[in-house]
């Protein structure tokens, strides 16, 4: 999702989806009504993400929507629920097995990518759905941009495999770096897609380095969602 059509106020306005940076409880739970409607989800399947490696693998059927504290990947394949992620620069990479009808969801930032959260997720497709990697589709949303991922202390956080993917100075293309973990896993290159848009650039959407750099912290969150129909 972009930042438009949601019911939140400033500096939130107005898709914010996160229940968790501010906002009123109650437009929060206004737009991911929005989202469901807009979607034909019967329920949401979210998680109060913490920038770990942890995967939720959903065994049970939803009766309604549910959050999950601690996890940054979803997998499921009930169909109906809408699996959610939240992010302001960070990416939400969307997974589809259609073979065996799998989906999964994953936030992914530097710290994500340092954890091989993708290589963590496909693997637990595979052992909890049998998903064959080289079936996998993976999308790969508007999140931040070379053009604005500067990690001047990349030597202390970043692997020297990232080193092939820095740009000038200081930038990395984390697109790139997502695209080659997922490669590296088996899926096909033809089978990802990157959206390619820089959520810091454009005002379209919430992000938090832009609100830093504007001299504040509180930003909305934007969401990538998938779902079997």
């Amino acid at each position: 999702s972009d930042r438009h059509g949601g019911m939140s106020k400033p500096p939130y306005d107005s898709l914010n989806i996160s229940y968790h940076v501010g906002d009123e409880q109650k437009l929060v739970k206004r737009n991911r009504e929005i989202i469901k409607e807009k979607l034909g989800c019967t329920h949401i399947l979210s998680a109060r993400q913490v920038h770990g490696d942890r995967v939720f693998c959903l065994e049970t059927a939803l009766e309604e929507n549910l959050e999950v504290d601690g996890y940054d990947a979803l997998i499921s394949r009930q169909k109906g629920v809408g699996l959610l992620i939240q992010q302001a620069d960070c990416q939400g990479v969307l997974l589809y097995d259609p073979v065996n009808e799998v989906i999964g969801a994953v936030h992914c930032g530097w710290k994500g990518s340092v954890a091989e959260i993708l290589v963590k997720t496909v693997a637990e497709m595979k052992e909890k759905f049998s998903s064959a990697p080289e079936n996998i589709m993976a999308t790969i949303s508007p999140s931040l941009g070379s053009c604005c991922a500067e990690f001047i202390n990349y030597r202390q956080e970043l692997p020297e495999s990232f080193l092939q993917f820095k740009i000038g100075e200081a930038h990395f293309d984390f697109w790139q770096i997502s695209r080659q973990q997922l490669l590296d896993c088996g899926l096909q290159n033809e089978a990802i897609s990157v959206v390619g848009k820089c959520t810091s650039c454009s005002k379209d959407f919430f992000s938090y380095r832009r609100a830093k750099r504007n001299g504040r912290e509180k930003t909305g969150r934007n969401c990538s969602v998938i779902m079997l129909r």
